[in-house]
């Protein structure tokens, strides 16, 4: 088993028309508890750091882990560099053998974005590493960058086939109406215009912020072409409130044996579920 590149798992999905769950990893726990439920349900995963996760635990540490954990599952895994917005920061990343990075030029203008998106994907294709970019701009809080709703836009189905014939990039993460963090009031999807983007590219298209998206919502996006389904906060909230009730329940516990493990049974509860609204149960080779 070893370290993988997503282009091979988002093909197969759009091929067969699932998606892919990228779950955002944040130590060896959230590890340990995504790949036990993807083993026991054969489901391909994307494990996915963003840059804050990369200085909470060092790349070489995460790289080691996820490559032993791949080893102990009997399952390859894709490691994914998520948001990340430097090419020299990237650079570093896949020399040390991760195989997927997503470049987000999101905020920047759009002759700018494809500029820092085609030197990525330059250099990362030079070592069999996928790249994803973002074209249009999800409001909400990820990572360190919160953006307000002012600052938010859809993606245009016209520039992103102009952006892809640019860039050369190998996914595409759209805008179409969902949020990073949870939603203050149900999140209307732009299925229309997903619709008109999937009619005019052909590579694997992305779902950023589908935390407390409802699953109808999620499942009607992969019909119309989403292949990865990025899932983070719903799992850091079930985590959090799973060792706070343990707490509750034993105030003298210091035992991290016992809360971290009732936290990530609360977070397998939520992988389980998006396995299955991805459809990605049973996908794995045997």
């Amino acid at each position: 088993m070893s370290i993988i590149s997503t282009k091979y798992l988002l093909q197969d999905a759009q091929a067969k028309g699932y998606a892919i769950p990228a779950f955002n990893i944040h130590n060896a726990e959230t590890i340990q508890a995504i790949l036990e439920v993807c083993q026991e349900m054969r489901s391909p995963v994307i494990l996915a750091g963003t840059p804050g996760t990369y200085k909470h635990i060092a790349i070489e540490e995460i790289y080691a882990l996820c490559d032993a954990y791949s080893a102990s599952y009997h399952m390859p895994v894709a490691l994914h560099l998520d948001h990340h917005e430097s090419l020299d920061d990237i650079r570093r990343k896949v020399n040390i053998g991760v195989r997927s990075a997503m470049i987000d030029g999101s905020h920047l203008p759009f002759d700018e974005n494809v500029r820092l998106v085609k030197s990525v994907v330059d250099f990362c294709h030079s070592q069999d590493c996928s790249v994803e970019a973002e074209l249009g701009r999800l409001g909400g809080m990820e990572d360190d960058m919160n953006v307000d709703e002012e600052s938010t836009f859809l993606t245009s189905p016209q520039d992103a086939q102009r952006f892809i014939e640019l860039t050369g990039v190998d996914s595409l993460a759209v805008a179409i109406g969902t949020a990073h963090g949870l939603y203050t009031k149900p999140p209307k999807l732009d299925f229309q215009r997903l619709a008109a983007i999937r009619n005019v590219v052909d590579i694997p298209l992305v779902l950023h912020g589908a935390s407390d998206v409802p699953d109808e919502f999620v499942r009607r996006a992969i019909e119309l072409g989403i292949c990865k389904v990025n899932v983070a906060t719903e799992l850091k909230i079930a985590f959090a409130a799973a060792v706070r009730k343990w707490f509750d329940e034993n105030p003298d516990g210091n035992d991290p044996r016992y809360y971290m493990r009732v936290g990530m049974d609360a977070m397998k509860d939520v992988v389980r579920s998006k396995v299955t609204v991805c459809g990605s149960a049973d996908r794995l080779e045997k």
